[in-house]
């Protein structure tokens, strides 16, 4: 079983969203700690243009919000929880800008 953890800001953003999709987050997530980094498309991707991102893409998807991640050895750390991009391209990117900040800190 693989690590998954959220940093506060991300776990902050979780909780501000829908319990729906807080559930199907929660379901993603579970999903990457019993598959890993081999768990692949549609419910995780590169994001295109950051570096080392991924996103967990809850309900295969269909969820109008992901979860930005990265991974650290054998932990995966969730550095921002944001819109979809295609929903929200402004809040996507934000998020993306966000992830990858607050995940660069944690390599330091």
């Amino acid at each position: 079983m693989w690590t998954v953890v959220y940093l506060p800001e991300a776990e902050q953003e979780r909780d501000d969203i829908p319990d729906r999709e807080q559930a199907a987050l929660y379901n993603a997530v579970v999903k990457l700690q019993n598959v890993g980094p081999s768990l692949g498309y549609p419910h995780t991707s590169n994001v295109e243009g950051a570096d080392r991102l991924r996103e967990l893409r809850p309900r295969g998807g269909r969820s109008p919000w992901r979860a930005l991640y990265r991974q650290f050895g054998g932990a995966f750390v969730i550095g921002a929880v944001c819109p979809e991009a295609k929903q929200d391209p402004k809040r996507f990117r934000r998020g993306c800008i966000n992830a990858v900040a607050r995940l660069s800190k944690v390599e330091e």
